[in-house]
């Protein structure tokens, strides 16, 4: 799986945003217990999803501070 452009985090709802944060995060979880384990054959993987994460978490922080401050208008 290939990483995830920032325009494709931009086009989905918070919602979306949240689901798939979670879903990349137990992903996460399970690539760690594999590579602990000696099982993990693509470490890049780990890079990638981190990075994922942060964007999508980024991204999200962003819209919620959009709309605090345009509540605030």
């Amino acid at each position: 799986m290939k990483a995830m452009k920032v325009e494709e985090i931009r086009k989905l709802g918070a919602e979306e945003i949240r689901t798939k944060l979670a879903d990349s995060r137990d992903e996460m979880m399970k690539l760690r217990f594999q590579q602990v384990t000696g099982q993990l054959t693509d470490s890049s993987r780990l890079t990638v999803l981190r990075r994922d994460i942060a964007r999508m978490e980024t991204i999200l922080r962003e819209t919620e501070r959009a709309a605090v401050v345009e509540g605030a208008k």
